[in-house]
């Protein structure tokens, strides 16, 4: 009968691509990987039980969730849903899930009302969106609708969509005024600025032209 001790850590490796994390060798075989923290508590010849194996992993496995979920806010500020379901199809367990996004909310690495601020900011002035449009995108990345409200109730539907055809006025001038409106009425329509707005906006570019008299002038030119 073999008395041999089981579990018996045999050796400890860093890993050749990534030099943070150790594996770990029991009785001659690869078992799992540690981090490079966890790994400085753990010594060859040492003998591991069941339940600290199982221990070991649960712990591994919630750093990688972790670390993977920064990793995805390094590209940009995220939602709190977006992470969720970044980690969901990683595949990560629920508890795993929970445990890391708290952990990332009290560390203000994620923060919903913060997230809406930035997405509306950087939305209008790249991307020139609507309310509707900004709304609906938020309500898409999980963000509660009481922020959302709190974000955009007080932006200016009509300043935004005057913004929004400025760089495109200089390639519709010479149209005449029923091309002209339809230009940018459609234009602000898929921006999700509502009928009222678009056409609001489209008088007052018109008259900015100078009316039916621009074209005149164009052609007089």
């Amino acid at each position: 009968m073999d008395d041999a001790p089981r579990n018996v850590i045999t050796r400890l490796a860093y890993q050749k691509k990534d030099k943070e994390r150790v594996n770990v060798y029991l009785d001659g075989e690869y078992a799992f990987a540690v981090t490079e923290l966890v790994a400085a508590g753990l010594h060859r010849g040492q003998q591991l039980g069941d339940a600290e194996i199982e221990a070991l992993k649960d712990e591994d496995t919630r750093n990688k969730a972790y670390n993977l979920a920064i990793r995805y806010l390094g590209y940009r500020p995220r939602s709190r849903y977006e992470v969720e379901q970044h980690l969901r199809k990683k595949e990560y367990a629920p508890d795993v899930i929970a445990e890391v996004i708290a952990k990332l909310e009290m560390r203000t690495y994620l923060d919903d009302r913060a997230f809406a601020a930035y997405w509306v900011e950087n939305r209008s002035q790249f991307r020139q969106k609507g309310v509707r449009a900004l709304r609906y995108e938020l309500r898409q990345k999980g963000i509660d609708s009481a922020i959302i409200e709190e974000t955009t109730n007080e932006m200016n539907e009509e300043e935004l969509a005057w913004e929004a055809i400025q760089p495109k006025l200089r390639s519709w001038n010479r149209l005449e005024h029923p091309a002209f409106e339809k230009k940018v009425m459609g234009y602000l329509s898929r921006r999700g600025f509502g009928y009222a707005v678009a056409r609001q906006t489209s008088d007052r570019a018109w008259e900015k032209l100078g009316g039916d008299d621009h074209i005149v002038n164009w052609f007089d030119a």
